[in-house]
Order: C-alpha cells, then sequence, then structure tokens
C-alpha cells in the first residue's frame, strides 16, 4: 500500500512539475522592433494566476494570455506586487487597447472590443518602445 502511494505521490509531482514547465515556456513576441520574451498562460489556472506573487519581471519579459472564445475580458492586479501594463490584442494581432494597472488593486482594466489574447509587461514598456494601439503582434501562437 504505501508502494502504491509513493507512486502516486511521484507521478503527481512529475506531472506537476510538467505542467509548470510546459506553462513557462518562453514564446518570443515581436511588436514592431521589440521582441518580448513572454510566458504563455493557455490554462484557466495559468490565467487565474498571471504574474501574481512576481516580485521582479524582465524589461524584455511579460505574459500572454490566450483566451479559448474572444470577449472583452478583464483583469486585476489582486496580489501582484508589480505595476503592470497590459495590450488587449484582437485576433488578426492588433492592439485594440493599453492599460496601465497599478499593483495590488481590484481596479478591472477591460478589452475595448472582444479579443484572444492579452499581453502584460512591466508597466511603460510599450510607451518606451512607441507600441500603441494598432500595432500588430506577430508570434502568437
Amino acid at each position: 500500500m504505501r508502494f502504491k502511494l509513493a507512486c502516486l505521490v511521484l507521478l503527481l509531482a512529475a506531472w506537476s512539475a510538467a505542467s509548470t514547465a510546459a506553462e513557462s515556456a518562453l514564446l518570443p513576441l515581436a511588436i514592431g522592433k521589440q521582441v518580448f520574451q513572454v510566458e504563455l498562460a493557455a490554462t484557466p489556472h495559468a490565467r487565474e494566476r498571471g504574474l501574481m506573487g512576481r516580485a521582479r519581471l524582465a524589461a524584455d519579459g511579460g505574459m500572454l494570455f490566450k483566451f479559448e472564445t474572444a470577449a472583452t475580458h478583464c483583469f486585476w492586479m489582486r496580489n501582484t506586487p508589480l505595476p503592470l501594463s497590459i495590450a488587449f490584442i484582437d485576433h488578426r494581432g492588433r492592439i485594440v487597447n493599453i492599460a496601465d494597472m497599478q499593483a495590488q488593486t481590484d481596479t478591472l482594466h477591460c478589452a475595448a472590443a472582444e479579443v484572444p489574447y492579452a499581453l502584460e509587461v512591466a508597466q511603460g514598456q510599450f510607451a518606451r518602445h512607441g507600441i500603441a494601439v494598432g500595432a500588430r503582434v506577430t508570434g502568437l501562437p
């Protein structure tokens, strides 16, 4: 019985590690001349967790949220200690709106149209690189 339990625990641990590794693989996304190396949050669990609890984010880092269906998705910053900027991206890869989000707040930031993607980066990175509404994002999954 103990052997079966130990095998089950090891199997669950391996599955959890594989899931985390798959979720944290970096995906290069280009917006104009700027390339961001982003983590992909494509599962409900990964989207819910997002960048919560992160103390740092690389200047070219971020997280791409991929949804099964396009909608006017909304985000908040509960339990997220980093101020972030978010770009909502339509099915053609165009940014429809950008918002700056303050750390540790419950203020909702929503897409201005139905979108299947949202991209979070360190606050101010879009502005620093001249990225604005209408810009095209390439490399989307």
